[in-house]
């Protein structure tokens, strides 16, 4: 991943850094960070919803 622009919110920060986790890995693996980013950010959207 190119370089990172952090938002500040924790939650997104951390699932920003977890996105540079698929540079250099096999497409399995790739697949498996990007669905974790995914779920981390519905969480957080799904948690806003909520407050």
């Amino acid at each position: 991943m190119s370089e990172v622009q952090w938002t500040g919110e924790a939650e997104v920060d951390e699932a920003l850094a977890r996105l540079g986790e698929a540079d250099g890995v096999g497409a399995g693996e790739r697949v498996e960070v990007y669905e974790d980013v995914h779920a981390r950010l519905a969480a957080t959207l799904a948690a806003l919803d909520r407050e």
